[in-house]
């Protein structure tokens, strides 16, 4: 099965959207607004899940199909 979750990752000069394993980047951009809209717009079509690299270190996943890991309450 592929792995469909979409990454936005810092570049050097801009921001870099991909996803796991691949060997090129699947977008570049030079703001993270337009490629974190654009990453919205893969993981949206995909079902998948988005997760965003920010350059201070943190990760922000969005959820944008069936969640991976639901609580074990809900399912």
């Amino acid at each position: 099965m592929e792995n469909t979750n979409v990454y936005i990752v810092p570049l050097k000069d801009g921001w870099g959207v991909g996803r796991p394993f691949a060997n090129k980047l699947s977008g570049k951009f030079s703001n993270k607004q337009e490629a974190t809209e654009y990453g919205i717009s893969l993981a949206k079509k995909d079902k998948s899940v988005l997760t965003i690299l920010k350059k201070n270190g943190f990760i922000e996943k969005r959820i944008y199909g069936k969640d991976p890991c639901p609580p074990k309450d809900r399912k």
